[in-house]
């Protein structure tokens, strides 16, 4: 029954995307380099964000040879601003296994890369190998869901699992364009949080949560839990036109970044004189900061940090967006 009606949804929804689909810079080509670069962008970050730093990040690294001989420092200052970092350090490690092997052709060859998971490998072999393998994120579940009125948690492997297998038995020849549909669907039509746009959707009259009025009850999920906030201090010391730099721990949260000097006890450091102050917050996905900030015009040239000139910071140092209320008193 579940299979039939999907058989039934997919040619509406490949008619759909063909008037549809929105003009993306990594639409423009099949090439498989080029979709794994959009696609760990695209983790858990916005299109219209990603847009541009595509475009730029191959210009400055147009093959994988490219990228796998660049020095990760360099890597990392591309990819400022998009967070979660370690997609950049695992996107350079994979750069170098295809350029010593060239591009996996394989879904297992695929997975195999640094930072690719099931849901990026199956979309990087349906676009560009046009290979019928599922990629099933947020958006693939919640339009899978209502669909199907699935009344099941979407929060559990289980179910993303049961979604793969049904979507294996109805993928059409056209596997890539399939498999951009159904992000497309999710991502402009069968939006979050109660609020799909069913007027404007290819499956309006099939679908089974909008026909029997129940939009809103899916996709089931799991209650989220807080975020921690956590109180910290940042320190902007600047002296005769250097700033103050210092690198975070290997492991952990923005693990290997530079930052500012961050404190996340109460008690403020004597750097010298406070001449400019401002609160902010960022917040990543479990944890949330609440940010301090100071311009301090520093008494000394503190050997635990590294100094460096704003425009040798805008060169060479990758300094994540989570201190973007600050970045701006480096001129």
């Amino acid at each position: 029954m579940e299979k039939e009606l999907l058989k039934n949804a997919v040619p509406l929804l490949l008619e759909w995307y063909g008037l549809s689909k929105r003009d993306l810079p990594w639409r423009k080509d099949r090439e498989p380099y080029h979709i794994l670069v959009s696609e760990l962008m695209l983790q858990q970050t916005r299109v219209e964000a990603v847009k541009e730093y595509y475009v730029r990040f191959l210009t400055k690294f147009p093959t994988a040879q490219a990228l796998a001989e660049a020095e990760e420092e360099a890597v990392l200052k591309a990819w400022e601003g998009l967070g979660y970092y370690s997609r950049a350090r695992n996107l350079h490690r994979a750069a170098k296994v295809i350029a010593a092997e060239g591009f996996p052709e394989t879904r297992e060859g695929v997975r195999a890369l640094p930072g690719v998971g099931d849901y990026t490998a199956g979309a990087i072999c349906s676009i560009a190998y046009n290979m019928p393998c599922p990629a099933v994120d947020g958006n693939v579940l919640r339009v899978l869901s209502r669909l199907l009125a699935d009344g099941r948690n979407t929060d559990e492997p289980a179910v993303k699992r049961a979604y793969s297998q049904l979507l294996e038995g109805v993928y059409p020849p056209q596997a890539g364009d399939f498999c951009q549909a159904l992000m497309e669907l999710g991502a402009i039509v069968c939006l979050p949080n109660g609020a799909p746009l069913c007027g404007r959707c290819p499956w309006e009259k099939i679908c089974r949560a909008h026909t029997g009025g129940e939009e809103a009850r899916f996709p089931v999920r799991k209650e989220k839990r807080a975020r921690k906030v956590v109180s910290v201090s940042v320190f902007v010391l600047e002296r005769e036109g250097r700033y103050a730099l210092e690198k975070r721990a290997d492991k952990g949260l923005l693990a290997g970044m530079w930052q500012f000097p961050l404190r996340e006890e109460n008690d403020l450091p004597a750097y010298g004189e406070v001449v400019k102050t401002k609160k902010a917050k960022h917040i990543f996905t479990h944890v949330e900061w609440d940010m301090a900030g100071y311009y301090v015009k520093a008494n000394a040239f503190y050997p635990e940090y590294v100094w460096a000139t704003a425009e040798e910071i805008r060169k060479n140092y990758a300094i994540p967006s989570a201190f973007k209320a600050y970045t701006v008193w480096v001129k």
